[in-house]
């Protein structure tokens, strides 16, 4: 049995164009801070999700707004969250790198690595008083050189805890390349703690759903966790404004003011010898061309690839996407006229 396309494309779309809005909102100067958006992911965390029941829990990282939504919150309380608003999900206190959800056991934490023993914690609840249940863990794979998500992982082998390690590789961890600070395959490092592991196209949501089946009916089972890369392009970088983003979006723009100190810190007498000099430019041309790579084209945008895939009319699809508009402008509109107070 397969996963219903239709659904999946419904929850996906929700996510993608909730989150637009949330970084519309942001360039208007309504969300404070940094934003770290999930758009890219959508066919990981739709593909894995969509197993999990009422009972099971999610620990979410600090892009956590698909999570959440796909474990039932409220969106209007989610994007309230991220506004500040004292109607939030959390009040307004945490803003989305924190949003926590008692009622769906769902949590996100803005501490690299920490979902690793939130899920443990969840799930060893589960082994205990819940049999059957499990619990997710959600990380980028710079977490993967965290010692609490090693630890984790090591704890949740040792104790055969019902735990499915999610991976969500998009190659950089923050702004640096993570083939330049990561050693070895990330799959063996978890087979090698006792996790069996496996890697997945995380734009084709119907492979991650797959291999989502197999991994959390295994932790179901009682038979001990799983360790899942899926592997993903995030267009927006690691956060809304991300330098290196801009600058290859916009090259002249924004290389206009930089030119200057760049050739002057490249010719100058004093500083590193000019081979060292050369050596960082070409560094940060390739850091460049990276972000340069990061456009949502059809093959790495898990929306548009599942799309493609609907066995269902133009006319029916373009209901669906109505619908969804609908929905996610109702859910903003709500967000933003409650009249709430915003939190500083």
């Amino acid at each position: 049995m397969g996963p219903d396309r239709v659904a999946l494309y419904r929850r996906m779309l929700t996510c993608r164009r909730i989150e637009e809005a949330i970084a519309d909102l942001w360039h208007e100067g309504l969300i404070p801070g940094e934003m770290h958006l999930g758009i890219g992911e959508e066919g990981i965390n739709a593909g894995v999700l969509d197993h999990l029941a009422d009972g099971d829990a999610v620990a979410l990282d600090h892009r956590g707004t698909a999570g959440m939504l796909l474990r039932g919150a409220d969106p209007a309380a989610v994007v309230a969250e991220c506004l500040g608003r004292a109607d939030g999900l959390c009040g307004g206190m945490g803003g989305h790198m924190h949003l926590h959800s008692k009622d769906h056991l769902a949590a996100a934490s803005g501490i690299v690595g920490a979902a690793g023993p939130t899920a443990c914690g969840f799930a060893l609840a589960h082994q205990h008083l819940r049999p059957g249940k499990v619990a997710v863990a959600f990380f980028g794979e710079g977490a993967m050189n965290q010692g609490m998500l090693l630890e984790s992982m090591n704890l949740a082998a040792i104790w055969e805890l019902p735990v499915l390690f999610v991976c969500k590789d998009n190659g950089m961890s923050i702004t640096t390349p993570s083939a330049s600070v990561t050693a070895g395959d990330l799959e063996e490092r978890a087979r090698g703690l006792g996790v069996p592991g496996r890697r997945v196209d995380g734009a084709d949501v119907e492979a991650v759903w797959h291999a989502a089946d197999e991994t959390v009916d295994r932790a179901r089972g009682g038979r001990g966790p799983s360790f899942l890369r899926a592997t993903c392009v995030r267009p927006e970088g690691h956060f809304l404004g991300d330098p290196l983003i801009r600058i290859a979006r916009r090259p002249v723009a924004e290389l206009k003011p930089r030119v200057g100190p760049l050739v002057s810190a490249a010719v100058g007498a004093a500083g590193a010898p000019v081979a060292e000099r050369a050596a960082s430019l070409g560094r940060i041309g390739r850091m460049l061309g990276l972000a340069a790579r990061t456009q949502l084209g059809h093959a790495h945008d898990p929306v548009r690839r599942l799309r493609g895939r609907l066995a269902i009319s133009s006319d029916a699809l373009a209901t669906l996407e109505r619908e969804v508009e609908l929905a996610v402008g109702e859910a903003v509109g709500r967000a933003l006229g409650t009249g709430e107070e915003v939190r500083p």
